[in-house]
């Protein structure tokens, strides 16, 4: 006879897995670019289903946790149909990125994060684990399901809540320094010591120009600051950014606004060779000597050789941040100038 906890685990786990998906989606709302980036078919990219998308696995892993029987199967069987979307979407995605050489992000669990080979093997665990919950949760109480299938074996899901509470905090990312607002960003200015901001050097990394010449990103850096703007020709929440970028160039005259790309010149379709030159950071050296970010991502560099502000991540972070930079230089927000989403 197989043990309840055995019977009841694979479901509390998906359920602890979409609870924990739902809230970092509240905390950190996606955008629809977000989802064209991933792949996420057209006739689903619907505003109202973005809204909903969290508060629908919050649903689903609620159910799971407390349905049994045909009721506990049915939401087993969806949570497995959402988990093989999810696997095929990021593994499309990565495959894409990885054959043009590009990079690709996803806000699975809330703030954008890079899709990597880990990625795909996390999806396609999560999948096999929602596939067992199927296979088992039937056995649960109609109602009460796998919390109720316990019993007086709580003593395993206060392990499964002590295990999961473990593995969070032992990967849990380093939070970015917190940032109140830009710091001044031309040579002749201090750095206020009150800011949240801490303020690194530039890295004196060779980056690529758009017509072939190769320069120093904090020399070039120093000469004018300079606003990196890290897109992907794959990235699908980059096209808002791309497009916006001729009117950031009007909004800030004072800053160089550079597109900065993985691919060399001659391959990409971002290369701009007239002032002020696309960069082109082929070997990683930008990324790999700030932080692993994924794109879109800002990054203000600052005339004095450190960084002034950034990075910053997603579609609405970015345009935030350059409304920020703006106040900074003229003491009042930007004319809003895009229309809102619908």
């Amino acid at each position: 006879m197989v043990p309840t906890s055995l019977i009841a685990a694979p479901a509390l786990i998906i359920a602890g897995v979409l609870v924990a998906s739902a809230v970092g989606k509240l905390r950190h709302p996606d955008d629809l670019a977000g989802w064209a980036e991933l792949g996420v078919p057209a006739a689903f990219r619907r505003i109202w289903l973005l809204r909903l998308h969290p508060w629908g696995e919050l649903a689903l892993g609620l159910g799971l946790a407390v349905l049994g029987g045909v009721l506990g199967l049915l939401a087993a069987l969806v949570a497995v149909a959402l988990m093989a979307a999810y696997t095929l979407l990021v593994w499309r995605v990565r495959a894409k990125a990885r054959a043009s050489g590009s990079d690709a992000s996803c806000a699975c669990f809330g703030a954008p994060t890079p899709v990597t080979g880990v990625t795909v093997l996390r999806n396609s665990w999560l999948l096999l684990v929602a596939a067992v919950a199927a296979s088992t949760i039937w056995a649960t109480p109609l109602l009460g399901g796998p919390l109720a299938a316990l019993g007086p074996d709580w003593g395993w899901l206060v392990a499964l809540a002590a295990a999961a509470f473990t593995a969070a905090v032992v990967v849990w990312p380093p939070q970015a320094a917190a940032r109140e607002a830009p710091v001044p960003i031309a040579a002749s200015q201090s750095v206020d010591d009150d800011l949240d901001y801490v303020r690194t050097r530039t890295p004196a990394v060779p980056v690529t120009l758009g017509d072939g010449r190769t320069a120093n990103l904090r020399t070039l850096s120093m000469q004018r600051p300079t606003l990196l703007l890290a897109v992907s020709e794959v990235c699908g929440s980059c096209l808002s950014v791309i497009e916006r970028v001729p009117t950031w160039r009007a909004l800030l005259p004072e800053i160089d606004v550079r597109l900065l790309v993985s691919i060399a010149p001659s391959e990409s379709r971002l290369t701009e060779a007239a002032y002020p030159e696309s960069l082109h950071d082929t070997e990683g050296y930008v990324r790999g000597s700030i932080t692993e970010w994924p794109t879109p991502t800002a990054v203000l560099l600052g005339a004095d050789g450190l960084l002034a502000g950034g990075p910053e991540s997603g579609s609405a972070a970015i345009d935030s941040f350059i409304g920020d930079v703006y106040e900074s230089l003229h003491g009042e927000r930007p004319p809003t100038d895009r229309p809102p989403e619908r």
